[in-house]
This record gives structure tokens, C-alpha cells and sequence, in this order.
């Protein structure tokens, strides 16, 4: 994987850990840090390495505090338009991999960063996680992805009030209005979460992981019908070596070995 300037990574056993680091800047997304997040997922579905991935930001304060405000501020019409569409391309990429992909999210997620986490398969929060959309406040709305994808996880009534007021939440609101798979005491246990989740799901075969990933997407998204996702999924995971593995270990009454083919 080429080296990136705003993104460290890291393959370690089979699990990619990203860490957007702009430490600095509470790593607010700009443009180069998208774009080299764009590269980063366009690589990992056909890299047989990489089973998972984490993604963190760096430091303790902040996994994402938003967007870069410099980079807002110089936007007119035309350019908020393709603005907003390259973010929404970057953040599809992120949540259409075939590979589970875990936010750990310490700090502020806010704006950008709010919207990065949620495109993410799951979220684990430390306990100082902070969520919300704030840009009202600069007499703008969220650009990529944010209205749609919290509405759908948390539902219209609160997402609404949510994106109208500007007001964040705590990692246990955010806990109980289901944006959040699990709160932990710290940014190490919160990884460790997310290492132990990966392991569950890394010893499962590939391919149905991809096709689950697929099919869950379809219920959120405009024209598809899930329910023929779902058959024609079904039907190549039955097509596949791991198919024939999983039920022959089940009727030897041993572990399968899934090698993604």
C-alpha cells in the first residue's frame, strides 16, 4: 500500500489500521486527506492481506473534528456541489468494502467526522466520544452522506433535531440511540473491542462477509431490491470452495478452513 501523508497504516495479521493523523488540526478531513483515504479503500477489496480494518484518528481528543474549515470557507456553488460529491464517492467507498471496516472513535466526531464514522460497518466510542453535525452553525448542512445515513440509523425524529440543532452527544446517548455498537473506558480497550470483533469474524469464509456487507447496504439503498441481493448473493456464496468447506467441516464435526475462493 503506497505510503499516504495524512493517513498512517498499518497491516498487522490480517487487520489494516488507518489512523487519520493531523493531530494538529484535531484531524479535520481536508481535501488530500480524502483523497488519500479514497486510495486507501480502493486497494483494500483486492488485497487478500487485509481481512479488516480499524480506523481511528490520532491522539486522545479528536477521531475527526470535521471538515477542514479553511477549505469550506472558499467554496462557492459550483465547487460545493463537487465538494460534497467527491466526499460522498470517498465515504461510499468506505462503506461498500467487502472487508468489515470498524470505527474506533475517540474524541470529537463532529461534522466530516461524524459522517466518516457512520459510514463505517460498526463504531466502537470511548467514553469522552463526542458525535454530531454542526453545520448549521455555519449556515450550511452535512455534504457527505450525514442527513441520509444518520436518519437511517437513528431515525427521522431525532436525527432531525440532531442535524437542526447542531448539538452533540455523548457516547452513552449515542449508545442508546443505536449509533453505537459499544462504549470503552479508553482508546486501547475500545481497539482491543474492535481486535476481538474482527477475530470473531475473520475465521468466517470471505466471501459471505462481502455478501452481507452488500445486502445489508441494499436496505438502505434507493431502487434495489434487497430481497434479490440477498437470492443472488445466496446463490454465489453456493458457488464457492468455502461453501463446500463450511459443510463439510459441519457434518465432520470440525472447524472449517475458509480460504476466500
Amino acid at each position: 500500500m503506497a505510503e499516504q501523508k495524512n493517513i498512517l497504516s498499518q497491516n498487522r495479521d490480517g487487520v489494516l489500521y488507518l489512523t487519520i493523523s493531523r493531530e494538529s488540526k484535531l484531524n479535520a478531513l481536508n481535501y488530500n486527506t480524502l483523497e488519500e483515504l479514497n486510495n486507501i479503500f480502493n486497494e483494500v477489496n483486492d488485497n487478500k492481506s487485509i481481512r479488516g480494518v480499524i480506523l481511528t484518528g490520532a491522539g486522545e481528543k479528536a477521531f475527526v473534528a470535521g471538515a477542514d474549515i479553511n477549505e469550506i470557507a472558499e467554496l462557492n456553488e459550483l465547487n460545493a456541489r463537487k465538494f460534497a460529491e467527491f466526499g460522498q464517492e470517498v465515504l461510499h467507498n468506505v462503506e461498500s468494502c467487502h472487508k468489515p471496516v470498524i470505527a474506533v472513535v475517540n474524541g470529537y466526531a463532529l461534522g466530516g467526522g461524524c459522517e466518516l464514522a457512520i459510514a463505517c460497518h460498526m463504531r466502537i466510542a470511548t467514553a469522552n466520544a463526542k458525535f454530531g453535525q454542526p453545520e448549521v452553525n455555519l449556515g450550511i448542512i452535512p455534504g457527505y452522506g450525514g442527513t441520509q445515513r444518520l436518519t437511517q440509523l437513528i431515525g427521522r425524529t431525532k436525527a432531525t433535531e440532531i442535524l437542526m440543532t447542531g448539538d452533540m452527544l455523548d457516547a452513552d446517548e449515542a449508545l442508546k440511540l443505536g449509533l453505537l455498537n459499544y462504549v470503552e473506558p479508553t482508546k486501547d480497550t475500545a481497539i482491543a473491542k474492535a481486535e476481538g470483533i474482527l477475530q470473531k469474524i475473520m475465521k468466517k469464509a470471505p466471501l459471505s462477509i462481502g455478501m452481507i456487507i452488500d445486502c445489508v447496504n441494499a436496505v438502505y439503498t434507493s431502487g434495489e431490491n434487497g430481497y434479490q441481493i440477498e437470492a443472488n448473493s445466496f446463490a454465489r456464496c453456493v458457488k464457492s470452495e468455502d461453501y463446500r468447506e463450511g459443510t463439510k467441516a459441519f457434518l465432520e464435526k470440525r472447524d472449517p478452513v475458509f480460504k476466500g475462493e
